[in-house]
């Protein structure tokens, strides 16, 4: 690649970050574990939205050491509404180990950033270049969309090969001098500027050297190998009411909201009707003495929509006398004005706060 030309780009990089970069928490720091944290909330979250679960978290879990003291419910707790629950699980995990191998101080060398649990490559890059000044280049999403762009790489992102091009793409344009800012200004463009529909390339200082740009064929990039098939879930929750209380079950299976508290629940192949799942011999195990309980009206439905699967949801309210042994056993029975303490996945929080606005009691 032409030296002199990666150098301008760079530099045009630099420039416009500095007349355009947003005003954030986390970019005022050098502290590795604040990075850290925001750089992990970043990964599956928009900054809008992203800014103040940040503040949220830090404030309660300032340093490594809190957060590796902390219970795993509380952090969840802290983490609700993000999404991605393995995120928090990693980040309470890795704190433990800073603790243990690295006698509470956050590492400094690459590798041993990247060896931290859910650490990996370009989050190292982005925590050893922003705190320490390190040469690693990051490669986000955004970064991807804007090399592939000025570059009009034809190979897939979503691939070994692909992958391979673009770190060494992003390497080649990094200034090694100012690698933290430089990380930082192509994330922001490829944020603000090289948006992934409809960029303004009328304005973008970098419209002369973008080869997608000369060729006419912006929109096709970066390309793609393939989507991931959607799969389609059917939950039937149970809210089983004995006075102002409810039960809460914690999901243990390595599954989606691992170690996150739900309604006791019915998974089926397909969406079924009440009276099919009153057959269905789980429910029947639930609920042995039909007689005793009250089935209230219609159920709340939800379509919940994750990355790869989309969970449609009834829940069904139900009042009992007493609560049947076996959901005793399996679940946890709370006052309704407790459900802030526990870490409940947002589709089961949208449950609730539609019953509280209904006024359900």
């Amino acid at each position: 690649m032409n030296k002199e030309k990666n150098n301008s780009i760079s530099s045009i990089l630099i420039n416009w970050y500095q007349q355009n970069k947003r005003d954030l928490p986390w970019r005022e720091t050098s502290d590795p574990y604040l990075i850290w944290i925001s750089e992990i909330i970043l990964q599956q979250t928009r900054v809008a939205q992203g800014l103040n679960y940040y503040l949220r978290f830090v404030g309660r879990f300032p340093d490594v050491k809190s957060l590796a003291e902390a219970d795993e419910d509380e952090v969840l707790t802290f983490w609700q509404g993000l999404g991605y629950y393995s995120r928090a699980r990693n980040l309470h995990f890795a704190a433990k180990t800073i603790v243990s191998s690295f006698s509470g101080c956050f590492p400094r060398n690459h590798d041993d950033v990247v060896s931290l649990k859910g650490v990996g490559g370009y989050t190292a890059a982005a925590i050893v270049s922003f705190a320490y000044g390190e040469p690693y280049a990051v490669l986000d999403g955004n970064v991807y969309r804007v090399l592939s762009r000025l570059f009009a790489v034809d190979e897939p992102i979503d691939t070994g090969s692909g992958k391979k091009i673009f770190s060494q793409l992003a390497q080649e344009l990094l200034d090694e001098q100012n690698p933290g800012i430089y990380n930082q200004a192509i994330m922001e463009f490829g944020a603000l500027q090289c948006v992934p529909s409809k960029p303004d390339c009328a304005v973008c200082p970098l419209q002369h050297s973008c080869l997608a740009l000369e060729k006419g064929v912006i929109g096709q990039f970066p390309k793609k190998r393939g989507k991931t098939k959607v799969q389609n879930r059917y939950f039937n929750y149970f809210d089983v009411r004995v006075g102002n209380s409810t039960l809460l079950k914690k999901r243990i299976e390595d599954d989606i909201w691992k170690n996150l508290y739900e309604l006791p629940l019915i998974e089926t192949s397909e969406n079924v009707l009440l009276e099919e799942i009153i057959q269905n011999q789980v429910f029947i195990e639930m609920f042995p003495e039909k007689k005793s309980i009250k089935i209230q009206g219609v159920p709340v439905e939800f379509k919940h929509i994750l990355s790869h699967r989309i969970i449609y949801a009834k829940f069904y309210r139900i009042d009992v006398d007493t609560i049947p042994l076996k959901l005793l056993t399996e679940c946890r029975q709370i006052q309704l004005e407790e459900l802030p303490n526990y870490a409940i996945s947002r589709l089961v929080s949208k449950y609730f706060e539609k019953n509280r606005s209904k006024r359900v009691h």
